[in-house]
């Protein structure tokens, strides 16, 4: 029988679907978890956003800490936490703390994006400069975790020694050469931004440095994922995630009608809607399959973290164990 050529992921955004409530969406996110540890998923990551009405992954700590005590094997992190809007001391303790909780099972991805607009920047108490200091706040955050402080007569509690592993996350060329140059693992954010996925990763692999987490470059992909039964089914839900994405992304905040959401995306909203969804897996198992190897090849990864937009939950669900059994996972992978 073949087995998966490469250990696959999930990006779950927690997303709160047209008439759903953030109670019922993280319900969908402990379900989605668990059914990834079942088929063989390496890792559930979460996205750390602000001030988005359809997405539920803002405390980013929490979340996981909650789907940590709904699961028991399947590694948990953030996909990632964006450090310009915290000290390092403060993520250093919380994912300490999920470390405590859950041992061998943490990962802490790491970015300088926003994760919001201006008005939430300031709402956050962000400094607009911050991200300037990203590449030295991470390496402070990396020595309280690894119990090597850079601030005299200040540690992490708890997190110091917990040594939780760090990825660079990012879509373009500076995240991967901060990653190359620190010697971590680098996170490609395809399944949004696809435009300098194999000059950034390219770079990567030229310029990596081996460093005491890791000794060889290692890539993780983005690539959305709508598997279905049927090609027709996948259409249809892909549809539907134009819909919603167009919404989330110009509707300013406002419910739009499915009618409503077709005229945004024949007003231009298309263009910007399809360009994310670039690295697409859909259709039936078979062609998923066929689609994440080509896709692998492409982007030189070592490892595909999936983002299932079915706009349901069953239907996400349904994405998730399909993907796995065209894939052949067979139960937790570890790299």
């Amino acid at each position: 029988m073949l087995t998966s050529p490469f250990p696959l992921s999930i990006l779950d955004l927690a997303p709160i679907t047209r008439g759903e409530t953030a109670s019922e969406s993280i319900a969908g996110s402990v379900a989605l978890a668990q059914t990834a540890e079942e088929h063989g998923y390496l890792r559930v990551w979460y996205a750390e956003h602000h001030n988005m009405p359809s997405i539920a992954s803002s405390a980013t700590s929490v979340l996981i800490a909650h789907v940590g005590a709904k699961t028991s094997r399947i590694r948990l992190g953030a996909g990632g936490v964006m450090l310009p809007n915290h000290s390092p001391l403060t993520i250093a303790e919380q994912f300490g703390t999920l470390a405590a909780m859950y041992p061998g099972r943490i990962d802490l991805g790491l970015g300088r994006a926003p994760g919001s607009d201006q008005n939430t920047m300031y709402a956050l108490r962000r400094d607009p400069t911050s991200a300037d200091r990203f590449p030295q706040d991470v390496l402070e955050l990396q020595a309280y975790l690894w119990g090597e402080s850079r601030i005299q007569g200040v540690d992490a509690v708890p997190g110091k020694g917990s040594r939780v592993p760090l990825y660079i996350l990012g879509s373009s060329l500076f995240g991967a050469k901060l990653a190359a140059a620190l010697g971590l693992p680098y996170a490609f954010a395809s399944h949004f931004a696809p435009q300098a996925l194999e000059a950034a990763v390219a770079t990567y692999r030229r310029e990596f440095k081996p460093s005491v987490q890791q000794q060889e470059p290692y890539v993780i992909a983005g690539v959305n994922v709508l598997a279905a039964d049927t090609t027709a089914a996948a259409r249809e839900q892909l549809e539907a995630a134009r819909r919603v994405r167009a919404t989330s992304l110009f509707g300013r905040g406002q419910t739009f009608t499915d009618e409503q959401a077709d005229q945004l995306l024949a007003q231009g909203a298309a263009t910007h809607v399809d360009q994310m969804l670039t690295y697409t897996a859909l259709g039936a198992p078979a062609d998923v399959r066929a689609y994440l190897e080509d896709f692998r090849k492409v982007a030189d990864a070592d490892e595909l973290i999936t983002a299932h937009q079915s706009p349901t939950v069953e239907d996400r669900l349904r994405s998730v164990v399909l993907t796995a059994e065209a894939m052949q996972l067979e139960g937790p992978v570890t790299v």
